[in-house]
């Protein structure tokens, strides 16, 4: 087998010497012996290699023989022929294989010859585009002009761009109740969007983790980590958070996770320490801690060491937080532009708010309140209070829908952690965009006061939430008789400064 081998690259050798055909694929020059010159490319250099591979040739007479011709060890104008022939993706991976191979899938000529095929001019029956075939055509003239790897970022970047233009399309209708894209686990398959989490410990190793399960709800993303491998949590520091897109996208086939990806960091959670406050409830094999934002971590109560991971991630922006970012800084919405107007209390009416509460895909409330509204005398401590439920008032008080519990797995066991949920939020103001949103896990805790109005027989609950755009409150009593939870009170206290920002008013 080495000596057909030795024989074969001899004969190759010998042909294109014949030839005279170009082996760097588009844009070789003629009349160069058929190979490019340049840093480390040498006609001699090639030669003596070729004529060393056809002695070691000679001398192997049997498949058993100690002599091998390895990729390693070839010329690169032969390697470069070879990569000539594969595509963008697969270029890509063979660029990780060492530096030899990062500088050879760099090649210009190679990469310009995938640009223009991806993104030639189209050409209709009757017309062709001068300006643009003028354009590659230069363009492919000027090739040695430019930096090594210069033609491969391009077709990346015009990719990735390709891909979000997409995407944006994709997103654009929303649904009139919740203000939020109705198209979102289309743009997931399409894009091959998913989700992973980075565990780095504090030597500075790092652990991906893929995420297990996925499931999308009517304003928010659930995705479950668990297993079997996970690091011992005494030398973790910090989770990161990331979505994850390949960077290119081919619609006609199915997103594999081997093909080079963008990551784009969402949130960075600190694992170095849990207090007891973030704790939200417990079983008796797990307890759960909520860390802001919305993420979700399950430690085993003998082991101290983690079960499982949950991040709950409202669709608002979630594709732009999850695509748009680097693997070192979350995405920055572009600065809002308030619209001004002159209306007495403007800012403060019109509110519209949509409010979930499920787990494991089951729902225990989907609620929409219209018409909502405050006052100037209803602002206090730098925040305004927007009552969506009245206390007193009976008609308006809700119930949810079967008995209140988190849902959770492993590969090993599940279980149900009583009077916890996941909450969606969406907020909107009086032009329909989403003014406050969050999607987190909570928790009803037992009130130790009684409630202020009419008497109820039954333990009652409070639910809290706290971010920089407001607060949320929540009462709830549990009724004996028909054994469920009612909401007897939810009110928003709104921040003042959100608001100024927002609606450009001074209040």
């Amino acid at each position: 087998m080495a000596t057909g081998r030795g024989r074969l690259l001899l004969q190759h050798w010998l042909g294109l010497q014949a030839l005279r055909l170009p082996l760097g694929g588009v844009g070789a020059a003629p009349g160069s012996g058929g190979f490019r010159k340049g840093a480390g490319v040498e006609f001699a250099a090639s030669w003596t290699m070729l004529k060393q591979y056809a002695r070691c040739g000679r001398k192997c007479e049997g498949p058993s023989a100690a002599c091998s011709v390895s990729l390693d060890g070839m010329p690169p104008e032969i390697l470069l022929k070879i990569l000539s022939y594969l595509d963008a993706v697969t270029l890509l991976c063979a660029g990780c294989v060492n530096r030899r191979f990062y500088h050879l899938a760099n090649d210009n000529f190679i990469w310009i010859r995938i640009y223009s095929t991806a993104f030639s001019p189209k050409r209709s029956s009757w017309k062709v585009n001068s300006v643009a075939k003028t354009a590659v055509s230069a363009n492919l003239l000027s090739v040695e002009d430019k930096e090594a790897g210069y033609w491969k970022k391009e077709y990346i970047t015009k990719q990735i761009a390709s891909v979000k233009a997409a995407l944006a399309q994709l997103l654009k209708p929303v649904s009139p109740y919740t203000g939020l894209p109705v198209k979102t686990k289309e743009a997931i398959r399409i894009s091959g969007l998913g989700w992973v989490i980075i565990l780095k410990e504090k030597s500075g190793r790092e652990y991906v983790m893929e995420h297990v399960e996925l499931s999308v709800n009517d304003s928010s993303v659930t995705i479950v980590w668990y297993g079997k491998n996970w690091p011992r949590l005494a030398t973790l520091s910090t989770l990161n958070l990331c979505g994850v897109t390949p960077v290119f996208m081919d619609r006609s086939k199915i997103p594999t996770k081997n093909g080079p990806r963008w990551h784009s960091l969402i949130a960075k959670y600190s694992l170095s320490h849990f207090p007891e406050s973030t704790m939200i409830g417990c079983d008796r094999l797990i307890r759960i801690f909520h860390l802001n934002p919305g993420l979700l971590v399950g430690l085993w109560k003998r082991e101290e060491e983690l079960a499982f991971v949950t991040a709950n991630l409202h669709l608002h922006h979630l594709a732009e937080r999850s695509t748009l970012g680097s693997a070192a800084l979350p995405y920055e919405l572009p600065p809002h532009t308030p619209r001004l107007d002159d209306t007495p209390e403007y800012g403060l009416h019109g509110y519209q708010l949509h409010v979930d509460m499920h787990s494991g895909g089951i729902f225990y409330l989907c609620s929409t309140f219209r018409n909502l509204f405050t006052k100037k005398g209803h602002i206090e401590n730098g925040y305004a209070k927007l009552t969506v439920i009245h206390f007193k008032n009976n008609t308006e008080h809700l119930p949810l829908v079967g008995k209140v519990g988190l849902s959770w797995r492993t590969d090993v066991f599940d279980g149900c952690i009583k009077s916890c949920s996941i909450m969606d939020m969406t907020l909107l103001d009086e032009y329909g965009q989403p003014f406050w949103c969050f999607s987190s896990p909570v928790c009803m805790r037992s009130s130790p006061r009684p409630l202020d109005g009419p008497h109820f027989w039954g333990q009652t609950y409070d639910v809290d939430y706290v971010d920089s755009a407001g607060r949320l409150h929540m009462e709830l009593v549990w009724i004996t008789e028909t054994e469920e939870h009612f909401i007897v009170s939810l009110v928003l206290y709104l921040s003042v400064a959100k608001i100024n920002h927002w609606f450009g008013t001074r209040y």
